[in-house]
């Protein structure tokens, strides 16, 4: 375990806490500006505690970027189907200025389990590229290497994140506007647990058969607009078109980008560049989108767009601030890797 001072250890794990709650509910516009700090405050335990949770789990057991996805998936089906049971309740947003998706997501039921599968990919697509992923890469990439790829938290941290995201999550069942008194029936109950159960050992299995056994000469990975690129058209195109046919296009695009990304990671010159490029790629195109999306409650018009005026500067300075630093360090790295006036550096004897 790194011997860094606690205080340093703590400020990125309470930067996570913070900032994951707010990329899954506020980035996109679902609440005003004011309204804004009491959903960070209500929902980091769960939200924050689950990104924690992932975050550590993952860089302890070497899980790598894969790992992380697979478990977020968990925590989609996790939260949607076993927390607040969005996923198994058709009026869940009959009460807020959603209402009217409901017809297109009863297009999509599921015989016999009653869950849409609509709402299953935006619900659970959603927490893996905004709530989780997003939320990690925009904080890694504030800090340097060997802290990005270590532990922040010993053990005693890792349970403290682990009973925050159970309490947090106890909460928002208990609450009677977190579940909204819906209570899924014991088939659907566990569908989702078993579902989520696979997603969490497919995350472990893929760690232990991670490692690159590729030999000779790698080729160059793409610029890191591309993993941008790539994971901004799955977003935008995982809800273009509507019924099944929508979820079919949805799910193609998530395998293309997944067998895409999981090659370009594994080329020379990958570095956090691309990861942060994939990883805000969906907050930046959920940060543009909040001006044609209503909050979940009636609002003015004034501050509706105070709330989304204040989502585009946060998300500007947020993904900005994370280019600059990961570009100063790689272009540091490229100086160090030339070596005297631009000449290749000699390999040590």
């Amino acid at each position: 375990m790194t011997t860094e001072p606690l205080r340093r250890r703590l400020a990125p794990a309470v930067a996570l806490l913070l900032l994951a709650p707010w990329t899954a509910e506020c980035v996109w516009g679902g609440f005003t500006l004011t309204g804004m700090p009491f959903v960070v405050v209500i929902l980091a335990p769960m939200y924050g505690g689950a990104a924690l949770l992932i975050r550590e789990t993952a860089r302890r057991l070497g899980l790598g970027w894969p790992g992380i996805v697979l478990l977020a998936a968990a925590f989609g089906v996790v939260q949607a189907g076993l927390v607040d049971q969005s996923l198994f309740n058709p009026a869940y947003l009959d009460d807020t200025q959603f209402a009217d998706t409901r017809a297109a997501a009863e297009a999509t039921l599921v015989p016999g389990l009653g869950f849409s599968a609509r709402q299953a990919v935006d619900y659970v697509g959603n927490h893996v590229a905004l709530t989780i992923c997003a939320s990690i890469a925009l904080i890694e990439s504030y800090l340097g290497a060997g802290r990005r790829a270590r532990p922040w938290l010993g053990r005693p941290g890792l349970a403290a994140a682990a009973l925050l995201w159970l309490g947090g999550s106890l909460l928002v069942f208990a609450d009677p506007g977190g579940r909204k008194g819906f209570l899924a029936s014991p088939v659907q109950l566990t569908v989702a647990a078993g579902v989520a159960l696979a997603l969490i050992v497919a995350a472990l299995w893929r760690g232990r058969r991670s490692t690159d056994r590729t030999a000779g000469p790698k080729p160059a990975a793409p610029r890191p607009v591309w993993p941008g690129l790539v994971v901004l058209v799955t977003y935008l195109g995982a809800g273009v078109a509507p019924g099944w046919p929508g979820i079919g296009l949805a799910l193609a695009l998530a395998a293309v980008t997944a067998v895409l990304l999981t090659r370009w990671s594994r080329r020379a010159g990958w570095d956090r560049r691309h990861v942060l490029a994939a990883g805000s790629a969906s907050v930046l195109a959920a940060a543009a989108f909040a001006y044609d999306v209503p909050t979940y409650a009636p609002s003015s018009p004034t501050a509706d767009l105070v709330g989304d005026v204040a989502i585009s500067v946060l998300v500007l300075l947020l993904v900005g601030g994370a280019w600059w630093r990961v570009s100063g360090r790689a272009a540091r790295d490229r100086r160090r890797a030339a070596g005297p006036a631009g000449r290749p550096a000699s390999p040590p004897a």
